[in-house]
């Protein structure tokens, strides 16, 4: 596109004052990258963080693809908490200005129905809301998605994390399989490329910055004696302090001794190794994947299938044989464009493995001085994050939006301070903010999840 000014655009006049009057002069690369493609019809991925204007990519496209005579739901926007929802609704209020008679409506929990039943009964042109309520008024019949132009899935990657892909899959099965879809995610995990084949047709992707910029990784490799690597690892996490880190070893029995060492100095740390069974290894890949365990100690084997996004460091406790499993293990940090760590401690041994990595890499690692590390500080690092157990899950019928309303509802608790909710069989599992846990206990003790009371407890 050879200008990024808005009125380069194909826009209605009152669509292009308003945005002069709201001082929308340049677009912001995801809007100069996506809006045309939104504009021509196009289904859209977009890569796209907090704060880069997507609400505009999407909103000025939905906006004017609308028929205002016609009063039906013509566009729905799905966003992970009542917070994102009720600032999406507000933008494209914002951005409708100029529009006579346009109706915007948000769909969330934790406020009563009446009100939204009324609304939808005079006639709404766009719904922005959570999942959960979307679903119940679909349900109710309130919420009907037959003429339905535009669906946006908004922060799709923590909708996933929140565990909404049942109620987004139930929400598009009854919207008309002719329509544009724009999903948009701030990472782009399997997960999103899995949803995106399920809910659109030939999508264009859009990214304004690469996943692994060059040296968005930092290697460094440790050389240590045989028996020290337990207090290097101890050294590395005082001084890096990295938020979560994920540390590899060889063998399943240095992997849980390792764990087990790093507890005992006061570090929140789990082992995962073949020997676990699936209910501890689902457990322990929750906690660390909630950001409610700093250190999760792995072999290869058991660490497949393991994608957490923004994992600042990862540390080899052993070379692995095959650099390409190296390469592998380093890969995991620094996505999404974030700096990344990865931390290798070898013994003067291991030259012939240190070549065969760098010749694998096409490049050397730099050496680093433990001595040069910090060896102490007050305490380790506490995770930001608790881990919540309620004794309930799908044979119950509860759903994330059940445990997000009860929380952000009565609790009060803002949805920002709710992590990744996690609904299996007999137990649901929920993350929350570290400052906020003794409310959400408070919260779920005394307040019933549909309609029953279920006892919840912290795991961590």
């Amino acid at each position: 596109m050879s200008s990024t000014e808005f009125s380069s655009l194909h826009l209605k006049p009152p669509m292009l004052k308003n945005l002069t009057s709201l001082g929308y002069v340049a677009m912001t690369p995801i809007q100069a990258h996506s809006l045309p493609l939104v504009l021509a019809g196009k289904d859209v991925i977009a890569r796209a963080k907090t704060g880069s204007g997507k609400t505009a990519a999407f909103g000025i496209g939905l906006l004017t693809n609308l028929e205002v005579s016609n009063l039906r739901v013509q566009a729905l926007v799905l966003c992970p908490t009542r917070e994102l929802a009720d600032q999406v609704a507000r933008e494209l209020r914002r951005l409708a200005r100029f529009t006579d008679n346009l109706k915007v409506l948000t769909l969330c929990g934790g406020v009563p129905f009446g009100p939204q039943l009324t609304s939808l009964e005079h006639g709404i042109h766009v719904v922005v809301g959570t999942p959960g309520r979307s679903l119940d008024h679909l349900r109710r019949g309130s919420l009907e998605l037959g003429c339905l132009r535009t669906l946006v899935l908004d922060e799709a990657d923590r909708m996933l994390d929140m565990g909404f892909q049942d109620e987004i899959s139930s929400l598009i099965a009854a919207a008309p399989e002719k329509r544009q879809t724009l999903l948009f995610s701030a990472t782009y995990p399997e997960e999103i490329a899995t949803m995106s084949a399920f809910v659109q047709h030939d999508p264009v992707e859009v990214s304004v910055d690469e996943a692994h910029d060059e040296g968005v990784i930092e290697q460094l490799l440790f050389e240590v004696d045989n028996s020290e690597r337990t207090e290097a690892v101890v050294r590395i996490l005082y001084h890096y302090r990295p938020e979560s880190t994920l540390i590899f070893c060889n063998t399943k029995t240095d992997c849980q001794e390792l764990a087990d060492a790093l507890a005992k100095r006061g570090f929140s740390a789990l082992a995962i190794h073949g020997d676990l069974d699936q209910r501890d290894r689902d457990q322990v890949l929750a906690r660390f994947a909630n950001r409610s365990v700093s250190v999760l100690v792995a072999t290869d084997v058991a660490a497949r299938g393991l994608d957490i996004k923004e994992l600042p460091a990862v540390i080899n406790y052993e070379l692995p044989r095959d650099p390409e499993i190296h390469i592998h293990r380093t890969g995991r940090t620094g996505r999404a464009g974030e700096q990344g760590l990865a931390l290798s401690l070898v013994t003067a041994r291991e030259t012939r493995r240190v070549q065969a990595i760098e010749a694998a890499l096409g490049s050397g690692i730099p050496r680093g001085d433990l001595d040069s590390l910090a060896s102490t500080a007050s305490r380790p690092l506490a995770p930001p994050m608790v881990t919540l157990c309620i004794d309930g899950g799908r044979k119950n019928k509860l759903r994330p939006g059940d445990v997000l309303g009860a929380l952000t509802g009565e609790g009060g608790i803002a949805g920002s301070e709710v992590g990744k909710i996690n609904v299996i069989e007999l137990h649901t599992y929920v993350a929350i903010v570290r400052s906020s846990v003794e409310q959400a206990l408070a919260c779920l003790g005394k307040n019933k999840i549909k309609g029953r009371f279920y006892k919840v407890r912290k795991i961590c």
